[in-house]
């Protein structure tokens, strides 16, 4: 995971961290410094160091936060669970809450590799590591389907029946706290996909925001993937919501929301057939309706960006890159009424 070239601690109590690190962390040797990690788009996340060991902590935004969203205790539990399941995670090391610096927080251990974020650093791959690399990420995204919840301690960590219509109304629900304008079609959306709400497909553990820049691969081979990260969204719930959200991830009109060099919307990845295609037979999983998990994932995403573009228009946003963010909601809301009409 890689660190910005930038020295701030803005959002950290690094006089609060250095008691909790001596209090809860191992081997710990005092004297914290912090950098902002480039890349994320709602929590803040920051790598730390004594000097001689490096975690990963992250936090909530500074402001403007969601019921749900930005779950500290519940990303470090699921990391923590999966620890030798065959997932690649980080090390969970500790998790804070709101009485050390204000806000709850994860830590956990550094974990080196490539992380690819933009197109340009994807195409300094050959056309065939690329493929590789797409393939390994889908792969890793059947695997985390597979695991039994109950085998790795996570029984009720979510509730799988009736998780589609809840992600419908909880996504519609941050919209109306989030919104910054009228977008019709988020609200025409909205009622298509309560209209066309399917049972679930199946019951797993799902990521909720798995797209190739959260995960560390290795740096000499991009088909090897070290650690997924960011699980904030994690839950037990329909594996197909993840599979649609990954594919909605390689749209153009994703970019804006990382600042227009999203690497998932390389025109030089595998098309959105094929990744399905690799995905239904890594994973043994029906596919015919598919066209309403990527509705959802449009769905998802659009009032995601909305939240981020009303943090960043309250100066809440910390980094580079989120003036154009804006530009997204209305495009990808679109897209998810196109997507939907396709499948019908």
């Amino acid at each position: 995971m890689s660190a910005a070239a930038r020295s701030t601690v803005d959002g950290l109590d690094l006089a609060a961290l250095n008691s909790f690190f001596h209090d809860h962390v191992p081997g710990f040797r005092g004297a914290l410094s912090a950098s902002l990690i480039q890349g994320g788009r709602s929590n803040l996340t920051y790598q730390l160091t004594d000097g001689h060991a490096i975690w990963v902590l992250r936090r909530p935004p500074l402001g403007g936060l969601t019921p749900s969203a930005h779950d500290m205790g519940r990303e470090f539990r699921v990391i923590s669970a999966l620890a030798g399941s065959g997932v690649p995670v980080p090390r969970a090391v500790a998790c804070g809450d709101a009485s050390v610096m204000g806000v709850p927080f994860s830590l956990v251990e550094y974990v080196g590799g490539r992380v690819i974020r933009t197109p340009e650093q994807l195409h300094t791959l050959t056309d065939q590591q690329i493929t590789a690399c797409a393939h390994a990420l889908v792969d890793v995204l059947a695997g985390l389907h597979a695991v039994d919840p109950g085998a790795v301690g996570l029984t009720g960590f979510g509730r799988p029946e009736g998780y589609l219509s809840r992600q419908i109304e909880r996504w519609y629900d941050q919209w109306t706290r989030v919104r910054t304008r009228e977008l019709p079609d988020i609200d025409g959306l909205h009622a298509r996909l309560t209209a066309a709400c399917p049972p679930e497909a199946g019951a797993s553990i799902v990521h909720g925001d798995f797209r190739i820049d959260n995960a560390i691969l290795a740096p000499h081979d991009p088909s090897e993937v070290r650690a997924l990260v960011d699980w904030e969204m994690a839950t037990l719930g329909d594996p197909l919501a993840d599979l649609g959200l990954h594919l909605v991830y390689t749209d153009p009109a994703f970019a804006p929301v990382l600042a227009g060099a999203a690497a998932s919307t390389s025109e030089r990845l595998p098309t959105r057939r094929e990744l399905a295609a690799r995905y239904a037979e890594a994973s043994g999983r029906d596919l015919d309706r598919l066209d309403f998990y990527l509705g959802l994932g449009y769905f998802k995403i659009a009032v995601i960006a909305e939240g981020i573009h009303a943090r960043h228009l309250q100066g809440l946003t910390r980094g580079d890159g989120f003036d154009a963010v804006g530009e997204a909601p209305g495009p990808l809301a679109a897209a998810g009424l196109r997507a939907l009409a396709n499948g019908a």
